[in-house]
């Protein structure tokens, strides 16, 4: 379908790649992997056309349709969120406009036996069969359904996009490359921005919807979900393996120790012969064996073993200063901004040397509450920070923060005191940056590399509170691994706010889930998390009644030691054998009312639009077609479309609290 012909970049004389070529085929779903800085965003901006490669060629067929998800891009601001959505469907739209337009000169048209009247129904006929192949009558469902998937709620859709945070217009252009279908999706780190449950809608997606697939990831659950196929671009070359990522890792390693081996094989050759010329150089009877053995040695071609030396990224936090038992106490704290409480009642300890996980849905409140502990916002209740607790902060957007216009050296000098500022090239060198990167401005390094930067600055300064804002974003999986072992090693306390699940997993004995605004402690790591989830989901607990309107603002908070939602209860109840309390029944019968009402208001609003439907297709049966009818006709459609997926999930939801 797409062709990629020996392709080659270079950046300032020095290749970044070399003769790459693959084919993609419609059904592929690829990983295009490699250590930070191998060129896996250029090459997906080549094939985006966005562009233009040193040498070779990209062969994209005319007919085939290429979607691109950058790690950064700028977005427009000029209008809602539901409309900046359609945007996806503006071809269709177009069409739409188009066959409105045609009607209304049929209208006004009386010559029915000429020729630009034939033309013109003709020209109407395709344009309606057109729009019927579209599917556009269900555009809005799956605007809906889409943005929902990604995580936003029905009360978002017609808020202005200039409201919303850098990665939640990130998701709402996810949105639109989804909803376009394109022949190929080209995807630079789609899971940045995403929480646990939208990476797990998006997986569905790609896996059942989505036709052919490239994309650039350092989740390997998500890549392992996801992907069929596996491109490695490694020391200026690709290797294309026709297996997931994990399946991929194991096959390296072969490849690697096999060039190893031949390595070590070829270099006891070149000594034998090095040997062999130092020993008869001067010797005439061997003059002719020496010449023979000289020429075999410049024949050789030396072979390259593709393991990268990671050994030289030192990754170790300083020696944590001993704490006070509890670094960190929280008694009814809350945050609110105007009439929306983002969590409310929070209240949990965490104990000198734990190492735990935030986790929740976006705009739940995670790094809200980090900025609480942070001193960065008001907020109500008690936070306590403990005695003598020295606190290491990574935020989100810590590389971002960089200074862009200076140097990497300059960037760790500015920071550096002491003797420290004698060892800045050591300690450059430690983190993967050699000779030629220490004067190369910040603004030119990859994500992972300024990543990498920003982890430095951190380190500078010894600390026995760590709190990591997704520290993973843009760290390639070797590097991600080093800096969990070193968060592992690390003596002093850990908060980690993150949606990698291979990364928690192993790290963190406990996770604290925000939604609904309550913070609920869980103990154990991510995966016993996602694993009494999924159990939740089949014996009705995880499911919170909230309202179709706004489901992070619906349910009223409760404290941590009362963060089970009301079936959450009421189940628990159960299952431990003890009648339900009073308000425990109180509530969950109040739930049980609002869902059956949801549905019964659905069922209403299907009846009447089917009802309004029938009589529609009655009078365009007799003749009416104008332009009013067909208007109000494909309106009712679209309304009756929503209506029923609005029914589906209250019915879901009546069913679960069942």
């Amino acid at each position: 379908m797409v062709s990629v012909n020996n392709l080659g970049v270079e950046f300032s004389a020095r290749p970044l790649f070399t003769d790459v070529s693959f084919v993609i085929n419609k059904s592929d779903r690829i990983a295009l992997v490699g250590k930070n800085g191998a060129g896996k965003s250029t090459l997906l901006k080549i094939i985006a056309g966005m562009q233009t490669p040193s040498e070779g060629s990209i062969s994209v067929p005319n007919d085939v349709t290429v979607g691109y998800l950058p790690q950064e891009m700028r977005t427009s601001d000029d209008t809602t969120l539901i409309n900046e959505t359609r945007k996806a469907f503006s071809d269709q739209l177009a069409r739409h406009d188009e066959l409105d337009r045609l009607n209304a000169q049929l209208a006004n048209r009386t010559d029915y036996e000429s020729e630009s009247y034939v033309a013109l129904i003709e020209k109407i006929s395709f344009l309606s069969e057109r729009i019927a192949m579209d599917g556009a009558d269900n555009m809005e469902a799956e605007i809906e359904r889409t943005l929902i998937g990604l995580g936003f709620s029905r009360s978002d859709f017609q808020r202005p996009t200039s409201e919303f945070s850098g990665g939640w217009r990130m998701r709402v252009e996810l949105a639109k490359i989804l909803l376009r279908r394109p022949d190929l999706l080209l995807l630079d780190e789609p899971t940045n921005h995403l929480d646990i449950e939208s990476i797990q809608w998006l997986e569905q997606f790609l896996a059942s919807k989505a036709n052919a697939v490239l994309l650039v990831s350092h989740d390997r659950a998500f890549l392992d979900n996801v992907t069929n196929r596996t491109i490695e671009i490694n020391c200026g070359r690709t290797y294309d393996y026709k297996v997931s990522y994990t399946r991929f890792t194991e096959l390296r390693k072969e490849r690697v120790e096999q060039q190893m081996r031949a390595y070590e094989n070829q270099q006891k050759q070149i000594a034998d012969i090095k040997a062999f010329i130092e020993r008869f150089r001067y010797q005439a009877t061997k003059a002719i064996q020496v010449q023979s053995r000289i020429k075999q040695l410049e024949k050789i071609i030396p072979i390259e073993v593709d393991e990268v030396d990671n050994s030289r990224l030192r990754l170790k936090f300083p020696p944590a200063p001993r704490s006070g038992d509890f670094p960190l106490i929280l008694e009814n704290v809350g945050k609110a901004y105007g009439d929306h409480q983002v969590f409310d009642h929070a209240e949990f300890t965490v104990r000198r040397g734990e190492k735990v996980a935030f986790v929740g849905k976006n705009g739940e409140g995670k790094s809200t509450l980090v900025k609480c502990i942070m001193g960065e916002i008001p907020f109500t209740g008690h936070l306590k920070i403990g005695h003598n607790v020295k606190i290491g902060y990574f935020a989100q957007n810590q590389a971002q923060m960089l200074d862009q216009d200076i140097s990497v050296f300059d960037t760790i000098d500015r920071v550096a005191v002491g003797d420290i500022r004698l060892k800045i090239r050591d300690l450059l060198g430690a983190f993967m940056f050699g000779q030629e990167d220490i004067d190369k401005k910040v603004a030119v390094l990859s994500g992972g590399e300024k990543t990498r930067l920003a982890m430095l600055k951190l380190l500078l300064e010894p600390m026995n509170l760590l709190i990591l804002d997704e520290p993973t974003n843009h760290l390639d999986m070797r590097t991600k691994d080093i800096l969990k072992d070193a968060i592992r090693d690390f003596e002093g306390t850990v908060i980690v706010v993150s949606h990698d699940r291979q990364f928690l997993d192993g790290l963190v004995e406990k996770v604290y889930e925000f939604g609904g605004g309550r913070v609920k402690e869980n103990l154990g790591g991510i995966y016993d998390f996602l694993r009494s989830k999924r159990i939740a989901e089949l014996s009705e607990l995880e499911k919170r009644p909230v309202s179709a309107d706004n489901p992070a603002s619906s349910t009223p908070a409760t404290p941590a030691s009362q963060s089970a939602t009301p079936t959450t209860a009421a189940s628990t109840s159960a299952s431990e054998g003890r009648p339900l309390s009073y308000a425990e029944q109180k509530e969950r019968d109040r739930v049980l009312r609002r869902a059956e009402k949801a549905v019964k208001q659905a069922e209403e609003s299907i009846a009447s639009l089917e009802e309004k439907i029938a009589l529609l297709e009655e009078k365009m049966g007799a003749g009416d077609c104008s332009d009013s009818t067909l208007k109000d006709y494909a309106d009712s459609k679209e309304q009756l479309d929503i209506a029923m997926s609005r029914w589906e999930e209250a019915s879901e939801e009546l069913e679960q609290l069942r």
